[in-house]
């Protein structure tokens, strides 16, 4: 099993990133996805998840400004970040979860496997 996320970088207040997972080695379609990010001396923090089915939840900092999908016939999670902060700057992970209930959706210990984080950092 194998979660790879890319697109992290360095980007002005105000920008634009989409971060990618690109999963393998397990049945990509029968799993939740989620996004997860831990800022320097902070706690890991729930960011967004998208569950089979199309559920999607979002933190509530990011609403209205993150987007989480998958692709189109690709075993990728995607996460649009659009209007990002100088808070939103963090180490990005994606999780990949298998029977992920709603409730428990924003909960980290409902995914099984996670990945490499990508390095986010919004700063002028």
């Amino acid at each position: 099993v194998q979660l790879q996320a890319s697109g992290g970088g360095l980007v002005r207040p105000g920008g634009s990133l989409r971060l990618s997972c690109a999963a393998s080695g397990f049945t990509f379609n029968n799993y939740a996805m989620s996004w997860v990010r831990q800022a320097p001396g902070k706690e890991r923090e729930f960011v967004a998840a998208l569950r089979t089915g199309g559920f999607t939840s979002y933190e509530d900092s990011v609403k209205g400004r993150f987007t989480i999908s998958r692709g189109a016939g690709k075993n990728t999670v995607f996460l649009q970040m659009n209007n990002l902060s100088p808070v939103d700057t963090a180490v990005y992970y994606c999780a990949a979860g298998q029977g992920v209930i709603v409730s428990n959706i924003r909960n980290s210990r409902a995914y099984n496997y996670w990945g490499q984080g990508t390095q986010v950092t919004v700063s002028s």
